[in-house]
């Protein structure tokens, strides 16, 4: 089965039409490079009301294998969507977090500001991307060298490891 991404931007900006979503559209080209679905894609503000109903919404209707947000992961006070996602998770990945950070470090020391989180909810892995289309290409090198193996694991196939 091919695997399912949906995408989720988090911004005020982008929500209202003010910025186009660039980190969205990173994410999206990098899925389909690959030959997986696009399986959905939203824009949201920086609400956390609104983050948490869409990934309950698309984790509990199984409409992804994973679900990468964009956005919100910073120190400043609009920042919620770690937040919204933990409040989501069943299980937490912190792993998957901690090498996110690590390889955003080795471009730029901003990236240890980031405060994303990953886990699963059901079936579907959840991970938290920073909004800047730099971070997000840092972020999918590293998810590139796992997130097959993560799908084939919560959807209990047989790997190797």
């Amino acid at each position: 089965m091919t695997p399912r991404v949906a995408v989720l931007t988090v911004s005020d900006k982008a929500a209202r039409g003010e910025r186009e979503d660039v980190s969205g559209e990173t994410i999206a080209r990098w899925v389909e490079a690959r030959g997986w679905v696009v399986s959905r894609r939203a824009t949201v503000p920086d609400e956390t009301q609104d983050i948490t109903r869409v990934l309950i919404e698309w984790a509990d209707a199984n409409e992804a294998d994973v679900i990468l947000t964009t956005g919100g992961t910073g120190l400043a006070l609009r920042d919620v969507t770690p937040e919204a996602t933990a409040a989501c998770l069943e299980r937490r990945a912190p792993g998957i977090a901690e090498r996110l950070r690590a390889a955003g470090i080795a471009s730029t020391p901003y990236a240890a500001l980031s405060r994303g989180v990953a886990g699963t909810r059901g079936c579907t892995l959840i991970v938290n991307l920073p909004g800047s289309p730099r971070a997000v290409s840092d972020g999918l090198t590293v998810l590139g060298e796992i997130l097959a193996h993560a799908i084939a694991l919560l959807r209990g196939e047989t790997t190797e490891h």
